[in-house]
């Protein structure tokens, strides 16, 4: 039986405004890329996968937007994969980008709902840390300024740090992703996962407190979103290797389908 205190805490929950979830469909443009790199073409004929057919199926399966990182050396995402889904998919298309002036060029002309931007070293597999916002604020500022002149949401991927949190609220950017990375590594070292988890809480308690939309990423997946999805004041997740992962063995409807009721699991 339910006690009485069990009750309360469960109702308190199920009153929290769901989390959203931005799928990101990089690594299914990773795969197409490891054979058909050099082809003629980006989609079509005998080149599989297509990332818009990612996209759509997780849109059917309930997820909230679209998110890719067109890196410059393209070695995932293509120019005409952004442009493709931009024209297709029904929810947002959330652009991960660097900071230069040929992005900022592409996001101008692309104009998605929103850009998240993010720092970038070519020798990584994967984004590696977040953004430093305050030792780059004229940079950041710039690209910041010029998407909000178009009315392209601005997102700074950032550690959960006090002050670069600060400093995307200087800035007058709207959202911020906090990089769960160093979380995600710490999975299973109880003392070290402890004190990561403490940094996110405080980050995003300070973030929402100063009025920006808190959202977070990186390494996030089907076993420890069971504790990420309790830190306050979350309003997206952005998640896509540990769901693409999935979907090679349930489908990518599937592994949308069960991240989302996961993320939500006892809210309204």
């Amino acid at each position: 039986m339910t006690s009485i205190c069990e009750h309360i805490l469960l109702k308190m929950t199920m009153t929290k405004n769901p989390i959203l979830l931005g799928v990101n469909i990089d690594h299914s443009a990773t795969l197409r890329q490891a054979r058909y790199r050099d082809y003629s073409s980006s989609c079509g004929g005998i080149v599989e996968p297509d990332p818009l057919m990612i996209a759509l199926l997780a849109e059917q399966a309930g997820a909230d937007g679209i998110t890719v990182h067109l890196r410059e050396d393209r070695r995932h995402i293509q120019d005409r994969d952004v442009w493709r889904l931009r024209e297709s998919i029904k929810t947002r298309l959330n652009l991960e980008m660097a900071c230069t002036d040929e992005m900022l060029a592409f996001a101008s002309e692309l104009r998605p709902d929103s850009v998240c931007l993010v720092p970038e070293n070519r020798a990584e597999v994967t984004t590696e840390g977040g953004l430093d916002v305050v030792g780059q604020k004229q940079r950041v500022a710039k690209i910041a300024d010029a998407m909000a002149e178009i009315g392209v949401a601005v997102s700074l991927f950032i550690d959960p740090d006090a002050a670069q949190v600060q400093m995307a609220q200087e800035l007058k950017c709207p959202y911020v992703e906090l990089h769960t990375g160093a979380y995600s590594n710490a999975y299973g070292d109880k003392a070290k996962q402890s004190v990561e988890f403490r940094r996110l809480e405080e980050a995003a308690l300070m973030g929402h407190d100063l009025g920006i939309k808190v959202n977070a990423g990186h390494g996030i997946n089907y076993v420890n979103i069971a504790e990420v999805r309790t830190i306050d004041h979350l309003h997206e997740l952005n998640i896509g290797h540990s769901i693409l992962c999935r979907s090679v063995c349930t489908g990518i409807e599937e592994s949308v389908r069960e991240m989302k009721r996961l993320i939500n699991w006892g809210r309204a």
